[in-house]
């Protein structure tokens, strides 16, 4: 009889179809993820036990969010604290997750809201950050009243309301002693003339008195998409943040 030689590549392909097969037997239940982009809308079998890194790590990557300037470690950090509210029932609508990315210059598109069921970006913008945290980069926060800079952590949306700004948006802060004076001192959203891309080229964008300001053109529809109980994640390298808070310490 004559003995049978495969090509080394039909090995490999042979044996890595017999490991995937074994990984989808293994699991306890598969989940079906769409990515981002239309090349990549294939159907991928996730198992329920995979971490939450791994998780936001095929978020981040299907998402392509590293071309839109957000660092990796940012969707690390605002996905784990999305997970932990979405378990606590805090949030109604569990699907978005709105994150500020303050690490980046106010003339960059630092807000992104994320469908995290759906993998896509609803929408890349700018946001302001307070008058008092800085100048182009925000680089001091305060729960203080009166103080006019940004804090830091997780909130929950609430309702609108008609105010100076026109519509605007309720935030109530999670984490105390870093964002818990959000509704006494009227931290809200709300839309601006003072930041967008009419202030491109300036030394840098306007800065709100505490409020994570989005432009006025865009301000009713992001409104609208986050209002009555979304989670959104300001965000700052900032150490004694990262290691006091106990939403991303849980």
């Amino acid at each position: 009889m004559k003995k049978l030689f495969l090509p080394t590549s039909f090995v490999c392909l042979f044996t890595i179809f017999f490991a995937f097969s074994s990984f989808k037997a293994n699991s306890k239940k598969a989940t079906n993820i769409s990515t981002a982009s239309a090349t990549e809308k294939n159907i991928v079998e996730e198992a329920t036990d995979v971490s939450v890194e791994a998780a936001s790590n095929l978020l981040y990557d299907s998402l392509h969010l590293a071309d839109l300037g957000m660092p990796k470690e940012v969707l690390q950090y605002a996905y784990k604290g999305h997970q932990q509210l979405a378990e606590r029932g805090v949030l109604n609508n569990e699907e978005l997750l709105a994150v500020c990315d303050f690490s980046q210059s106010s003339d960059k598109k630092r807000l992104y809201i994320i469908d995290t069921k759906n993998y896509r970006v609803v929408l890349n913008t700018y946001v302001a950050h307070g008058k008092n945290s800085g100048l182009n980069y925000a680089e001091r926060f305060s729960n203080t009243p009166e103080s006019l800079q940004s804090s830091l952590g997780f909130y929950v949306t609430k309702t609108t309301y008609f105010g100076k700004h026109g519509l605007s948006l309720k935030l109530e802060g999670l984490e105390k002693g870093f964002n818990d004076n959000a509704e006494a001192r009227a931290v809200v959203m709300h839309g601006a003339e003072y930041i967008g891309d009419s202030r491109l080229g300036s030394a840098f964008m306007g800065r709100s008195f505490g409020c994570p300001a989005v432009p006025q053109a865009q301000s009713q529809k992001i409104i609208n998409l986050l209002k009555n109980g979304t989670c959104l994640f300001i965000y700052h390298p900032t150490q004694i943040y990262l290691n006091a808070s106990k939403i991303l310490n849980a």
